[in-house]
């Protein structure tokens, strides 16, 4: 279960790098912050490649479950931005609020994941 869930937050960490070259191409390539998803997923991929690679599966699940509730507190910040949003009321960045709003979900999905990957071996 552990491998499996591993690759599932390769997949998911490869989404988060989407997001942040997307966004970051939404901005024009003119915010660098934009960039922050990326680094995020690279960290969940290169967990995940190493937790395959040396067999420490449950201790590279545990630093993707602590990336993902990183990614998420660090995006909560938005939310009345994405109700406002959500309202059809316009938002001083679409591209930040959208991507933001994106980041809290792939985060939640991969400390589910983690969670219940550990959880099923313990």
């Amino acid at each position: 279960m552990t491998q499996s869930a591993l690759r599932s937050g390769a997949v998911v960490g490869g989404a988060l790098v989407a997001v942040g070259i997307g966004a970051w191409a939404g901005t024009d390539f003119a915010s660098l912050t934009a960039l922050i998803p990326a680094l995020f997923g690279i960290l969940v991929v290169g967990s995940a490649v190493v937790g395959l690679s040396t067999g420490r599966e449950r201790l590279s699940l545990y630093g993707i479950a602590t990336l993902g509730a990183i990614a998420v507190l660090g995006s909560l910040r938005v939310v009345p931005e994405l109700v406002t949003l959500a309202s059809g009321d316009s938002v001083d960045s679409t591209v930040a609020v959208g991507s933001q709003g994106i980041v809290i979900v792939l985060g939640v999905v991969l400390v589910a994941v983690a969670t219940r990957a550990v959880v099923r071996d313990s």
